[in-house]
């Protein structure tokens, strides 16, 4: 054993000795910590699974990023403003704008690996018959295979079974419930220019989004550009990306690519980008206050000991312990309460998230990360060491004589 090793070694039994020879203190400062870690540990997850279930409502039923034709302006004659001629633009109403060279597209796309699924969709307005009963709709011409990646549809189907092809269809739930359809029903399909298809409904879809379950109705991508007069055409190219985040650079990166127009998830739901960022901020002033709850009652606890081992100190230093020494010893204490405490704390932690998870109001699943209790662990013993260096200084300053007569 070297030198050093010895010297920690050392170092750590006085620790220790310091800590066993006064339990009660011991054991209160251990569950307050505990009960903090155990609180960053809960709320950590909480918010994680919040901001996930959040995050899997909203883009469950949309794709991270949307390629489009490009917009349509209307050019105005030039005006004259100080000698400056400029040319005036305004954006005119949009139809239904194709990409022909969707293929290419959709292939080069598909080689960049952080793209995780690109699907072509036709989309565009219509009408749904079923008797008299009739409602306006959006139909969507998708690849039943490839959309699914973008959209979970299979796991949201309530009735029926997710089957796509010219002459089967899925219609929402509301939907269905307004023309009293149910799956194997048949239904009749107008496009705008009186095109019309007499489709059969596979399965009824819930997504929970009143605007999807009322007014999307999927359908084959052939027949909807058939449906649409877009034969050969797509309305646009829909991605998910794998870090969804980042959809406001890859948005920028494929409209440089490509030289479609391109809509992000981020600039369409900014309020709930907001929140989002909100939640995070919140967490991180929860665990800031509470680390430094714990922080305090370390160092008040550190402090009284520092005062009721004078004489030991004492001790020490006429024993030859330097300075830096006595300091180690303080802050070793701070870490062990540190570690003890989070141990229990990570334990407490797993125990709150699983009577969550099981008698809660059960509207999302938390499940606790291993790097956040790592980072738990940590922060408890980082905070122990912080909290202990002042006693600690203070302990190492101690005159030896004057300590040892200390009564």
């Amino acid at each position: 054993m070297s030198l050093l090793s010895a010297r920690l070694w050392i170092e750590q039994r006085i620790a220790w000795r310091f800590m066993a020879e006064n339990p009660l203190q011991t054991l209160l400062i251990s569950i307050a910590i505990a009960v903090g870690t155990a609180v960053i540990i809960f709320i950590t997850a909480l918010m994680n699974g919040l901001q996930q279930n959040t995050v899997n409502k909203t883009l469950g039923s949309q794709a991270h990023i949307k390629l489009e034709s490009t917009r349509l302006y209307n050019r105005m004659p030039a005006v004259s403003l100080d000698q400056h001629r400029i040319l005036l633009e305004t954006q005119r109403a949009q139809p239904l704008q194709r990409i022909d060279s969707w293929q290419a597209v959709m292939q080069a796309l598909d080689a960049i690996p952080s793209l995780t699924a690109v699907s072509p969709i036709v989309s565009g307005p219509a009408l749904v018959q079923r008797g008299r009963a009739s409602a306006s709709v959006i139909i969507n011409g998708i690849d039943a295979q490839r959309y699914q990646k973008i959209v979970d549809l299979p796991s949201n189907i309530q009735l029926g079974s997710y089957r796509i092809s010219s002459q089967d269809v899925l219609i929402g739930s509301e939907l269905a419930k307004d023309l009293g359809l149910q799956a194997g029903d048949k239904l009749r399909i107008q496009a705008a220019d009186g095109r019309t298809a007499l489709v059969r409904v596979s399965g009824v879809f819930s997504m929970g989004v009143q605007e999807l379950d009322s007014r999307q109705i999927y359908i084959d991508l052939k027949q909807a550009q058939t449906l649409l007069n877009l034969v050969g055409g797509i309305t646009g190219l829909e991605v998910k990306i794998d870090d969804i985040f980042t959809a406001r650079e890859w948005g920028a990166r494929l409209e440089r690519l490509t030289g479609l127009h391109v809509k992000n998830w981020m600039d369409n739901n900014s309020q709930l980008l907001n929140a989002l960022r909100s939640q995070k901020m919140t967490t991180q002033m929860i665990r800031l206050f509470v680390g430094l709850a714990v922080a305090l009652g370390i160092a008040s606890v550190m402090a009284v000991s520092v005062v009721q081992r004078t004489r030991e100190v004492g001790i020490l230093r006429a024993m030859g312990s330097t300075r830096d020494q006595i300091l180690r010893v303080f802050l070793i204490q701070g870490a062990m309460l540190g570690a003890i405490g989070a141990v229990f704390g990570m334990a407490g932690g797993y125990v709150l998230v699983h009577l969550f998870n099981g008698f809660g109001a059960r509207l999302f699943f938390v499940s606790v990360h291993p790097e956040v209790t790592i980072t738990a662990l940590f922060i408890a013993i980082c905070t122990g060491i912080l909290a202990a260096a002042l006693p600690a200084r203070r302990a190492s300053r101690y005159d030896p004589a004057e300590a040892i007569r200390y009564v």
